[in-house]
């Protein structure tokens, strides 16, 4: 390799190229540009349907319409496909297309008061809570020193609010409790425990808190999860499990039959069979990811509790093949825990490229598996994944843990 290669292979490698003030600036146009083209949306947006005639909150018009049937009973009607069907047709007509509700009856408890308010109330109702709390959490993460620029900036914001889908929430119950897992066991397990929600988030948590031997999460999670599914058994009886049980052939056939489209899913298996794979060798793409998500875990079970959790949120994106752009809000919480070291301790190889990429992949994805048929999601993640299990491994945990400490305290309120 000859100096001039060395120097741009070194450019690529370390990165200096991109500084603070140059990252300060790409945030600041990237920001701008998606309030402008959330603008532009919602200008162009007609009553309840947005410019492409889908509902507005495209995602969310299940959650709504599952609470309206369930309130007008009976409470298993939002797994009546049919029903479900009809309800989004009566109010944004045949056109807006449908959003399936494949959600296990303990998050119908949580979507229940959703009709007792108009749709569009009630949609902005739902991204401001369950955005304030991603936000919230976000901001533990990346301490006092982050500011809210790169949070607000994230694509994943703009992605999941237009869809009006629940990322926002679900990285933000995952993020609070990979931080709080030793010091507030009991906190983190019902914080992990409630993601029965969404339960393929989940994957994961039973094996993290084994491997860091923390029981006390591990049964309250169990504890948690076992008791919101109780609780809606008890609410809407039987029928709402029996029917929830019966849309789950479904909701695979949506997975392997490309019914909600393989490029718009981000996961190892969806690019896999983008790329032209077969299901038996997607599915064996897919366990690989999984096993090198193990794998992460293994390896930094000893490290400092940050870290570990870290670690959890990027090898769940990995592991689980059911992942649309919208659950890259995930995606914060190893960036966050990334940027904060770096800045603390320096910026190693490869740092800044994988933040940097990892940062723009919601906003990318989506379009370059579409246009290009380049699935770039399972590899950017892999690598950030990589790096972060990397610095993990390479901090000593008592200093690490002190400092997360020390900035968790600075950034109370």
């Amino acid at each position: 390799m000859g100096p001039r290669s060395e120097r741009y292979w070194s450019l690529i490698r370390t990165a200096d190229w991109f500084g603070a003030e140059r990252a300060r600036a790409y945030a600041l146009i990237l920001g701008a540009a998606s309030a402008l083209i959330a603008m532009t949306y919602l200008g162009l947006s007609s009553g309840l349907l947005d410019p492409l005639g889908k509902a507005l909150g495209t995602d969310f018009a299940s959650f709504w319409t599952a609470s309206q049937l369930a309130l007008a009973g009976p409470a298993s009607a939002p797994w009546d496909v049919e029903a479900h069907r009809a309800a989004q047709a009566a109010l944004f007509g045949e056109r807006a297309g449908y959003a399936a509700f494949f959600y296990p009856p303990p998050y119908l408890l949580l979507c229940l008061p959703l009709a007792l308010a108009p749709y569009l109330v009630s949609l902005a109702l739902w991204l401001v809570a369950t955005g304030a709390a991603w936000v919230a959490v976000v901001r533990r993460w990346l301490g006092p020193d982050g500011g809210w620029l790169p949070i607000l900036a994230f694509p994943a914001v703009l992605v999941n609010a237009g869809h009006g889908q629940n990322g926002f929430l679900t990285a933000a119950l995952f993020g609070a409790a990979a931080l709080t897992a030793q010091r507030r066991p009991w906190l983190a397990g019902a914080l992990f425990g409630a993601l029965v929600i969404k339960p393929h988030l989940a994957l994961l948590v039973p094996l993290f808190l084994i491997l860091t031997a923390n029981w006390r999460a591990f049964f309250a999670a169990g504890l948690t999860a076992v008791g919101l599914c109780l609780v809606s058994l008890l609410a809407f009886g039987p029928d709402a499990w029996r029917g929830f049980l019966d849309t789950t052939g479904l909701a695979r056939a949506a997975l392997e039959q490309d019914l909600v489209g393989y490029a718009r899913m981000q996961s190892a298996y969806a690019g896999a069979r983008l790329l032209g794979a077969d299901g038996g060798l997607a599915w064996a793409v897919q366990a690989a990811a999984m096993a090198a998500a193990v794998a992460a875990l293994w390896i930094t079970r000893r490290a400092a509790d940050a870290a570990r959790g870290a670690v959890l949120a990027g090898a769940t994106l990995l592991a689980t093949p059911f992942l649309l752009d919208y659950d890259l809000t995930l995606l914060a919480i190893p960036l966050a825990w990334l940027f904060r070291e770096a800045m603390r301790d320096g910026f190693r190889p490869w740092e800044k490229l994988a933040l940097v990429g990892a940062f723009i992949l919601p906003l990318v994805a989506r379009p370059l598996a579409l246009g290009a048929g380049l699935p770039v999601a399972p590899l950017v993640i892999l690598a950030l994944l990589i790096l972060v299990v990397r610095r993990a491994t390479a901090t000593d945990p008592a200093r690490a843990n002190a400092s997360n400490l020390s900035t968790l305290s600075m950034a109370r309120p």
